[in-house]
């Protein structure tokens, strides 16, 4: 019993430390992304890396997201007669929840992995002690850029994760199953409000590509200088950042409906 007590506090121990680090880490980068000169050529870039390059399977997967959204809920209503509310009920859950959500999961596989694994890699060949070498900071010139990209580029692939998603929905209710265009577009016009709605799905997102950008170069810059190291880094990175994403989806669901 003594030996499971002392196990207890010593993980509890390591937990508390574990987020006073991340705190610091946090605060430190928030102030290396206000501190010039700023580094608009590397954000453009990490823009072009983070945001263009996941366009692809965003859009992909928002449309096959909207179909079965589609699809399941003409199934469903229609047999409550209430199949003219099917874009309302499609457009109502990609924007208050499955956009943001799915798009910062996706977008933690396939961005925030890379993240943590191109921060760690140049920890390990020693590239980040270089650029100390020759007095620059790598939490200014490496990793701050990525953090704001990740915080930029979250908002706007979630909305176009909307856009497809309703799109794969108006393909299904309206082409597959033969509800009227208008009646579809006129169900969603009235149940999506823009205050209530749209903005707080682009909070979550923004949200999201905080918690997804703090994370991942955290990771990188914490990572074992081992190859074995790298690849637990991008495991937890992957791991930490989709259970903080749901968690966090929760609380701000629960404290401010969106």
């Amino acid at each position: 019993m003594v030996t499971a007590i002392r196990a207890l506090g010593g993980a509890t121990v390591d937990a508390v430390a574990e987020l006073g680090r991340f705190a610091a880490f946090a605060a430190s980068l928030a102030r290396s992304i206000v501190t010039p000169p700023p580094r608009v050529g590397r954000l453009v870039d990490e823009v072009f890396k983070l945001g263009v390059l996941s366009l692809l399977i965003i859009c992909l997967c928002g449309a096959a997201v909207g179909a079965v959204l589609g699809l399941q809920g003409y199934n469903t209503l229609v047999r409550f007669g209430a199949a003219d509310s099917l874009g309302a009920v499609v457009g109502l859950s990609l924007i208050r929840e499955l956009a943001p959500v799915l798009t910062a999961l996706l977008t933690t596989g396939r961005a925030g992995s890379a993240t943590t694994a191109e921060i760690g890699t140049m920890a390990v060949t020693e590239q980040l002690d270089g650029l100390r070498m020759m007095s620059v900071d790598p939490l200014h010139y490496i990793v701050a850029p990525k953090a704001l990209a990740m915080l930029l580029v979250m908002p706007l692939l979630s909305a176009l994760f909307t856009v497809f998603g309703i799109f794969g929905g108006y393909l299904v209710g309206v082409r597959l199953m033969g509800l009227d265009p208008g009646r579809y577009m006129s169900s969603l016009q009235d149940a999506v409000d823009f205050r209530d709605d749209i903005l707080g799905s682009l909070l979550k997102a923004l949200v999201f590509g905080l918690l997804v950008g703090l994370i991942s170069t955290y990771r990188g810059m914490t990572t074992a200088p081992t190859s074995a190291g790298v690849a637990a880094a991008t495991t937890s990175t992957v791991v930490t950042a989709s259970v903080s994403i749901l968690l966090v989806d929760y609380v701000i669901t629960a404290l401010w409906g969106v």
